[in-house]
């Protein structure tokens, strides 16, 4: 258990509302070994400072535990809404719902479209 809070972490109270929903993403294939709040609170700090998987601090869970869970929970469902932005509005979270590589992406995407209709 990480003693350091961060701007970006929810209670446990409003986790509890989205748990049920993020555990439906995983397979019970075997007894989960980290803690699925911590790594809720990793994804959010992503989110709100659009690190590097990597820069991710050292008391949230390892970067590749973290990236295995968003990328099950940014995959889109049959309306092309993912479990990441049901939870993020269930949640009520209020910054960024993309990171920063999407992000960037996506402005290079523009601007490039741009260019080529000029």
């Amino acid at each position: 258990m990480r003693t350091k809070k961060y701007p970006s972490d929810t209670s446990r109270e409003q986790f509890e509302i989205i748990k049920p929903m993020l555990e439906s993403a995983r397979k019970k294939t075997k007894p989960r070994t980290v803690d699925l709040y911590e790594v809720w609170c990793a994804v959010l700090y992503l989110l709100r400072t659009g690190c590097q998987w990597r820069a991710l601090p050292s008391d949230l869970p390892k970067w590749r535990t973290v990236h295995s869970y968003f990328a099950k929970w940014s995959l889109p469902d049959d309306q092309g809404v993912s479990l990441l932005e049901q939870a993020l509005k269930k949640s009520g979270w209020r910054g960024p719902w993309e990171t920063g590589a999407k992000r960037l992406k996506r402005v290079l995407d523009h601007r490039r479209a741009e260019c080529e209709e000029h």
